[in-house]
């Protein structure tokens, strides 16, 4: 492994940021660490980065113990969130400090800058100051100065936080294609789930300072192993009393469980194909957004999502429907556990 964290504790005064956490990663993988504000992740970012020291544990990269390593000797690369450029340097110098820094002669820093710019699509740019560019650009010269040094991992605190979210998908995409030509072991902070998704090869789930999953993105997503990952994934909705729903019956181990609106089907009244299985809910909103529907669905007590096609009939607020819900998670404290509709098919339930 290439990056290790073996029980890595960090306090700040009575606040539990990391908390016996280890995990290692392969070398040049792209790591999402994907958790809700305050779960510790960019802490583990800045230990990393040697911007904080660990209470407890051990911190290796390529089987380095780098405890005790001064950040700038390291061969980390970092991009931060509000892209820290140097507001009066062009954007050539700005990408170009890094090799000021190691003294490189000046044929081999125009060299290198001139291959960065031309990676990161920035031809034409070269002279220009921060406060010329747009942000995403601003995000491809600080992503070009922390490569320069030609670093051994990168690190990127919330990247796209500060960029609007069309540049933001188009970045993402960008993002991913020129790592994997790089070829460098990289892990990036967000608290975005499509973010994750869309560029990790891994990702690792934060809460309170702990770590709850590590896996792909479809491992993530499709097998959570703990309760809060369940709850935490998806469009996530927790419901009680969930034996009332038909095809399901209560498990005594296990008090609640999450839905997520594409384990549901809506139809008209009319048009139901599993009656046995379907029971019937009001539909309380709609919100188009933008390649769906997306139904605020009321079932009894039970406030439900569920997503409908464009291209299904068209319903309304206050029609009464069929609802069809395929599974759930059931979970305690411990533990996830998938059902499947018993109506649908014979009983068959998963540990997870």
């Amino acid at each position: 492994m290439y990056v290790e964290l073996k029980g890595i504790n960090k306090k700040f005064g009575g606040y539990q940021a990391s908390d016996n956490v280890s995990f290692s990663i392969q070398k040049g993988k792209l790591i999402g660490l994907l958790g809700p504000s305050g779960s510790g992740k960019t802490t583990i970012l800045r230990m990393l980065a040697g911007l904080e020291n660990p209470d407890s544990g051990d911190i290796l990269i390529d089987g380095k113990r780098v405890n005790d390593i001064p950040a700038s000797q390291r061969g980390i690369g970092f991009v931060f969130q509000n892209y820290a450029l140097f507001r009066y340097m062009t954007v050539f110098d700005n990408i170009a400090f890094g090799l000021e820094v190691q003294k490189k002669d000046k044929a081999y820093i125009r060299q290198r800058v001139n291959e960065l710019v031309r990676l990161t699509q920035l031809e034409g740019l070269e002279q220009r100051r921060p406060h010329q560019l747009s942000g995403g650009q601003k995000q491809r010269v600080a992503f070009a100065r922390a490569l320069a040094p030609n670093p051994h991992l990168l690190l990127l605190d919330e990247p796209f936080a500060a960029i609007d979210a069309k540049v933001r998908k188009e970045l993402r995409t960008w993002l991913r294609e020129t790592i994997n030509k790089v070829g460098i072991t990289s892990i990036f902070v967000t608290h975005d789930q499509d973010e994750a998704v869309e560029i990790a090869d891994e990702i690792i789930i934060t809460n309170r300072g702990r770590i709850e999953q590590i896996g792909t993105p479809v491992e993530i997503y499709k097998n959570p192993s703990s309760p809060f990952a369940a709850r935490f994934i998806g469009e996530s909705l927790t419901i009680e009393n969930y034996g009332e729903l038909h095809g399901f019956k209560r498990h005594e181990k296990y008090d609640s469980a999450v839905i997520r609106p594409e384990f549901i089907s809506v139809s008209k009244v009319n048009k139901v194909i599993y009656p046995h299985a379907s029971e019937q809910g009001i539909i309380e909103d709609i919100f188009f957004r933008g390649n769906n529907f997306e139904l605020h669905l009321n079932i009894g007590d039970k406030k439900l999502i569920a997503y409908r096609s464009l291209e299904d009939e068209a319903l309304a607020v206050g029609d009464k429907v069929n609802v069809l819900i395929y599974r759930l998670y059931l979970y305690n404290d411990e533990e996830v556990l998938l059902v499947e509709n018993a109506s649908l098919k014979s009983d068959n339930t998963i540990v997870i």
